[in-house]
Parts: C-alpha cells; structure tokens; sequence
C-alpha cells in the first residue's frame, strides 16, 4: 500500500504449514462506563486522497473505507476475521470454489438494500482495465482476471457471480493461499452501481459523491479540505454494536500543531516527532505503533543515470541507516531488514527476512559507496551528476529527505542533490506519472504474506514507478504465485530468492521498517490497529467516563 500503504495477520488460512506471524498491536477496551458524549478528535498526517475502492492505494484512503464500508468479511483484533457482509462460507472444489452467503439486513446509507450483485460489479469495475486501478492485480487467481487485466477478455468473464440477491459464489483458476485475508480488504468491498452510474467521475471524489455500507457514514469531505467526519451509520445491519456517534479527522502536517491541540484538548490522538517520542515515551497515553511497511528510495530507470547498476548502489551505499532511525526518527523505526517488513510471516519458525537475508542494498559503506560512484560516472560519460529527491511534505519525511540529501552530499564526489517536498497526494501522482529521478517512497503490506512487498517490482506492476526489471525475478515471482503456490517449501524458496535478487540489483533501495509513535487520550477505548493491511477499526472505538 502506498506511503501510509495494507491486510491482515495471525489469520489462519490454507496456506499448507506456512505459520503466520501478527506484528500489530491492539488497544483495545472490553469494559468501563461510556462518556455521555462519543465523539473522537483523530490527527492524519496527510490528505485524503480518494474514496473510490476501485482505484485507492494508501492507507488514508483504505482506512476511511474500512471505517465507512465493509466486506464479506471484516477484520478485527490482530487482524482476525470478524463477520462482515457474508454470514456463512463455504469452500469446496479443493479450495478452488467460495460460495458466500448474504445477511439480509444489510443496505446501503441511501437505503438501497445490499446484494450479491454489488460485490459482482465491483469486482468486474476494479479489474476492467478502463477503470485504471492499480490495485486490480490483487485479483489474480480468480478466474479469468489476469486475462481481464490483459484486455483479452471482458470484465464480466470473472469468476464471480450472483445466485439470486444473497449468494455470491467465487471461482478461482489457481489456489489463492491468502485468498480469505484479501476478502476483508477495501479493494473487494461491494459497490452501488447506481451511485457510480449517478457520480459519474465524481464517484469517490467528495464525501457526498458516495454512498457507505459500513460502521460511518463520512461528511464534510469536499475532496481537497483537511478535514472530515464519521458518523455512525443508522443503516449498518451492527449499528447496535457501533457506540460511537461521531469521529472528527483533521490533517496536520506539523507534529508541533498536532501535539498543542492534543495538549489543549481538541485533539484525542496525535503523531509524535522525534524528539517529542524521546521526552514523551513514559507517557502513559504514550502508544507506539509497529507497522508492516518498508520506506525506501525508488530510482527512475527510465532514465539513463539510473539504469547505472553502480550509481544506484552508490547511492544506497551512502545512507548510515542506523543513524537515520535512532538520531533522524528516533521513534521506533529500525534499519530495513530488506524489502519485507520483519514480522510479517514465517515458516518452520524462520521468519522471512532471515530466509532472505543479505547485506547487499540495504548496508553504508562509503568507501565503497566513493568508488563505485566514480565508476559510474566514468560509465556515463560525465563527471558529476545532479538530481531531485522527491518525497512528502510532513515533518518526518522532510527530515529524512535532507538527511539522505547530506549524506549524498557528503559521501559522493559532484553529486549534487535538491530535495522537493510536496504533498502526499501530489508524491503520488508524480510517482505514478514517473515524474521523479529518485523518489522517497514506502510501502505497507496489505496482508500477511511477503508477496505483498514483492509483487510489486515484477515487470508488469502497476506500483513499479521506477519500472526496474529483471526476468528472473519474474519467473521465480510467477512461479510462487502459480507452479508453487500449492507448496510452502517451494513458494518460500522462490520469494526468499526474489528478494535477495531485487537487492543484489538494488532495484530500489530499503531504508527503515517504519514505526510510529503517538499520544492517544486514555478515555479511548476500543480502537483496533492492524499493522498490516488496513490499520484501523473504529467500529468497537468508544469513550469512555
């Protein structure tokens, strides 16, 4: 998922004996009196940039749509799955067929009556190539979508369809291990044909161009605002669990504005700094939050200085990552370990990141970092090289950016760096649009399995902005995903060995598995956080005396 990109741990799926392992963190609350008044004031660090399912890709957008929408199933303390739309399953055909019954008390906030029918259109919507979403790769497995995506064949081909108003039935061409997790996040949740029909281009794009399904119903939300509202649902068929009748997101780029007005009491959760993380870490509203996502620095090789295999090592090189997260974050946030977040998953005990263990492209070594600069340049025919680092806009993440910019600086001979920070939103687009020579970038699982880090840098991938590409790493990512997926051994071996692949060929170059450290008020109860897949769930939040 993108820069604040992600599903679900600890989940047990038919995944042969490949062990899951949850690296989230709950707060929650299972007793106590409730405030007379439930609303909660809640801080984003960056704007919201859309409400479509079908074409979202971080985790604000995700978030909110977990919140105001839900699946067949819902995803809850450690990411377990909770009843959502569907109120019974069936699997048969030896895992190859999901046949999902419907609650019927289950509608639309504009009191449409929700169906079958709406999760078939939403999945053919998100996986018709005209609709654009980079997120329809997520459907592979499920009969004919790969060809779908591929324009060979129409989107209602899929293998999804409705057996009357209340039964939904699913069939897959290849064994989907983590098929299950998939189906509690945003990207699968149904859609209202009529509201999209009615929107046009504008579905999605403010709060009122939408209709909801889930916990909230969202307001106030005019698509470029720094503010929004959550109000419970009177439609949901689980209102009577939801207790609170409101939420309140106002984004704040500046930890320093969204620490005074947690402390004046207009805010109920706040995002920390550094050095506000170092003073406040015995706080007992102190709260840290591990998260299943890798920042790195992805490099445009579409452009000749960055098809240079040594330039891009350089680069890496030169980056003391461990002085980058215990002086620069200071919040939790470790060295990567490589491309997939420590934690995410396991087999026979092992966790990944040990059976893809390497040094190379994730280590400072700047002796080495000095020559093969001067290697590269050589190669290239020049004698320095300028370029723009790209990155967000917030606190953190300008930090960080000149951090890298003066550790190049002062590491590779004529390199000359300038730092652009923009908005969250604007990052995005640029990336996508390969707008960028060197962008800071980062990603967070959707779900528990390494194949959500590593899906991204095949040939093909949507999210590979910096369009690296290697045939073997193709072919051993196809092989895991197809030939092997019905073996753990077979499929660990081939994601371990892409892994270690993209960072021999520093396709990109990890930084720091991201932790966050924030304030949240000891009256709030019951949110749950995920660190992978969707973070999260205010449905059982409340206040309490």
């Amino acid at each position: 998922m993108k820069f604040k990109k992600k599903i679900g741990i600890g989940l047990a799926v038919a995944f042969c004996s490949l062990a899951l392992v949850a690296c989230g963190k709950s707060s929650t609350g299972t007793s106590g009196t409730l405030a007379a008044k439930q609303v909660i004031n809640w801080n984003e660090n960056s704007e919201l940039p859309t409400m479509d399912p079908s074409t979202a890709t971080d985790t604000i957008s995700f978030d909110m749509l977990n919140n105001t929408g839900e699946g067949l199933y819902r995803l809850g303390k450690d990411s377990k799955i909770e009843p959502g739309i569907a109120k019974a399953t069936k699997v048969s055909n030896g895992g190859m067929t999901y046949t999902f019954t419907l609650r019927k008390n289950a509608k639309w906030s504009n009191g449409d009556k929700l169906t079958a029918k709406d999760f078939v259109y939403s999945w053919q919507r998100t996986v018709k190539p005209a609709t654009g979403s980079q997120y329809a790769y997520l459907f592979s497995g499920i009969q004919n979508a790969d060809d779908i995506t591929a324009g060979k064949k129409p989107a209602s081909s899929l293998g999804i369809k409705a057996e009357g108003d209340y039964k939904l039935v699913v069939t897959l061409d290849k064994k989907i291990p983590y098929f299950k997790l998939l189906m509690g996040f945003p990207s699968f949740f149904p859609q209202n044909q009529g509201a999209v029909e009615k929107y046009g281009s504008k579905y999605g794009t403010a709060s009122k161009y939408m209709v909801y399904s889930g916990p909230f119903t969202m307001t106030k939300w005019t698509g470029s605002n720094l503010s929004w509202t959550l109000k419970k649902n009177n439609d949901y068929w689980d209102k009577k669990n939801v207790k609170l009748s409101q939420l309140n997101f106002q984004v704040n780029k500046s930890t320093t504005t969204s620490y005074n007005l947690y402390q004046s009491g207009k805010l109920d959760e706040t995002l920390l700094g550094s050095e506000q993380a170092k003073q406040l870490s015995s706080s007992k509203e102190f709260t840290p939050r591990s998260e299943a996502r890798i920042n790195y620095l992805e490099f445009n090789q579409t452009q000749k200085n960055f098809q240079n295999k040594k330039i891009r090592q350089a680069i890496s090189l030169a980056i003391n990552r461990t002085q980058l997260v215990k002086k620069i974050l200071a919040d939790g946030s470790f060295a990567a370990p490589g491309i997939v977040s420590k934690g995410l998953a396991s087999y026979n005990g092992e966790d990944f990141t040990k059976a893809a263990a390497t040094s190379a492209g994730i280590t400072a070594n700047k002796t080495e970092a000095k020559k093969l600069w001067q290697e590269g340049l050589k190669e290239l025919g020049v004698n320095k090289l300028s370029f723009t680092l790209l990155a967000d806009d917030t606190d953190a993440a300008k930090n960080v950016s000149e951090y890298i910019q003066s550790q190049l600086e002062e590491t590779l001979p004529n390199a000359q760096v300038s730092v652009s920070n923009v908005p969250f939103k604007t990052r995005l687009s640029k990336s996508e649009n390969g707008d960028f020579e060197v962008v800071l970038s980062g990603w967070g699982a959707d779900f528990s399995d390494p194949i959500s880090f590593l899906d991204l840098f095949t040939s093909d991938n949507s999210y590979n902005n910096g369009k690296w590409k290697n045939a073997q790493y193709d072919k051993l990512i196809a092989a895991s995903k197809a030939a092997d997926a019905g073996s753990t051994s077979k499929r660990w071996k081939d994601m371990s060995a892409a892994s270690k692949l993209l960072l021999q060929d520093q396709g990109v170059a990890p930084l720091y598995q991201q932790s966050q450290a924030t304030l949240v008020k000891s009256k709030v109860k019951g949110v749950i956080y995920n660190s992978a897949g969707v973070n999260y769930n205010f449905k059982n939040a409340y206040v309490s005396k």
